[in-house]
């Protein structure tokens, strides 16, 4: 209850804060790739119950000869590479924050496709409220590997505390300041997740 006054509390906060960079990357966004400014995609939350969460969008709609959409490393390219890289593209999750579909700390909220891929354990992932940010994002957010990410997701389901939020949104802070972990090895973002082997 009090995490959820806390969420609410600061995410209004910041959107009022940040209401002049919401503007500015919104015009950005729509003078160089045009509408939608909003990308909305369907993601399990708390229980494993679907909601929709907001991003900036960032890629392109240009398509090849036979009106198919690029790979996704063609279509993220310029003031799009700029936003991701920045995690400017994560502000509008205020929003859902906001609405109580998300809180500030927690396991990040995956494909809806997963959710038949996750063991017993992995699927613990889900009995909090998803976040903006996670123990598993200051600890290699990208970079590190799904196993890795689903084991800290559960250590934190396991663990979490005021402290601890507090903690995880400092070294967040820290790793956005320096850019570091947005993209994996081999992609631009985390490559899928194909299940337990």
């Amino acid at each position: 209850m009090l995490k959820s006054l806390f969420d609410k509390t600061l995410a209004l906060f910041l959107i009022i804060l940040f209401s002049p960079i919401y503007i500015i990357v919104s015009l950005l966004i729509f003078v160089k790739m045009g509408s939608p400014i909003l990308f909305r995609q369907k993601r399990p939350g708390y229980k494993e119950k679907i909601f929709g969460i907001y991003k900036f969008r960032t890629m392109s709609n240009e398509k090849d000869e036979n009106g198919e959409l690029l790979p996704d490393e063609k279509r993220l390219i310029g003031i799009g590479k700029f936003i991701r890289s920045t995690s400017l593209d994560e502000l509008p999750q205020l929003l859902n924050v906001l609405k109580g579909e998300m809180s500030f700390v927690g396991p990040r909220p995956l494909l809806v496709e997963y959710l038949s891929l996750y063991n017993e354990e992995q699927k613990r992932r889900h009995d909090v409220k998803p976040g903006i940010t996670g123990w598993a994002q200051v600890n290699g957010r990208n970079a590190i590997s799904w196993e890795q990410k689903f084991e800290y997701d559960v250590w934190y389901v396991e663990n979490q505390s005021f402290s601890l939020d507090m903690k995880i949104l400092w070294l967040t802070l820290l790793k956005v300041l320096k850019r570091s972990d947005i993209s994996s090895n081999s992609h631009i973002s985390m490559e899928k997740f194909k299940g337990n082997k």
